[in-house]
């Protein structure tokens, strides 16, 4: 593939991704193997791009503060560790095998988004284990038994399929700790960031990164990530929840349908 089309699809991937609280890895991830990338080197790119566009997206969503930092701190903890670790030993699993489990896990979270969910205010539970979050106007009880082994799963295949991570942090946000869809969307984009870097770094000492190839297209996803930011903040949270849905979906189908020709 032409790489001027590729930086192309990146641009359009950062904006489209940014606007919904991911670093886009689903579909870098896809448009490189796409490309001729083998999957390892694309999962490694892929982390390098969604760590820019997470770091543009997150500055923004920062700005108009819909990024919750003490429940970023305390999710991301098992996320960025498992990262490192699924980024690392991806080095050993064959590309046919993640390819794989990249289109399955996206299957799945696409699914599980189309499910029916009501914003509504959660009243705060007293029971050990339950943390009760106020954050800019909005009360979340954050169920800290399930979302801290589930985060580090989160973190382990996402670190080593190159997926952000997000396509599963934000409906566990939504819908097991009632989260508002646009606070979980921006403090997603600040656990991505951590996420992305320590995938990468578990790549890398494998020796399955190239920052050559990978410049040009961090720089584009930088600015794709600053464009949708801006974008996601006039959009509506029930638009922004469909398109979470459709996307991952339409990118796991395309992986099998790669895999299979």
């Amino acid at each position: 593939m032409n790489i001027y089309l590729i930086v192309a699809l990146v641009f359009v991937i950062a904006i489209t991704m940014a606007m919904v609280g991911k670093g886009g890895g689903n579909f870098y991830v896809l448009a490189l193997v796409l490309s001729g990338i083998t999957m390892h080197q694309a999962a490694s790119t892929s982390q390098s791009m969604m760590f820019g566009t997470s770091i543009a997206a997150m500055l923004i969503f920062h700005k108009n503060k819909i990024v919750d930092w003490k429940l970023a701190f305390v999710v991301a903890s098992p996320v960025f560790i498992m990262a490192f670790f699924g980024g690392y030993f991806a080095g050993s699993v064959d590309g046919t095998t993640l390819k794989i489990v990249f289109a399955v896990l996206l299957i799945l979270v696409s699914l599980f988004m189309f499910l029916k969910t009501k914003e509504k205010h959660v009243k705060e539970i007293q029971k050990f284990g339950y943390w009760n979050r106020t954050f800019n106007g909005n009360t979340y009880s954050v169920n800290l038994w399930l979302t801290i082994p589930m985060t580090a799963i989160i973190g382990l295949f996402a670190g080593a399929t190159g997926i952000s991570g997000g396509a599963f942090l934000i409906p566990l946000m939504v819908m097991l700790c009632g989260i508002p869809m646009k606070i979980a969307i921006g403090t997603s984009s600040a656990m991505v960031t951590t996420t992305a870097l320590m995938g990468l770094l578990g790549y890398t000492l494998n020796g399955n990164f190239d920052f050559g190839f990978a410049l040009p297209l961090i720089g584009v996803a930088i600015i794709g990530g600053i464009l949708g930011g801006k974008l996601a903040l006039k959009s509506k949270p029930k638009n922004l929840k469909k398109i979470f849905a459709f996307t991952n979906l339409f990118a796991g189908v395309l992986m099998l349908i790669n895999i299979l020709l």
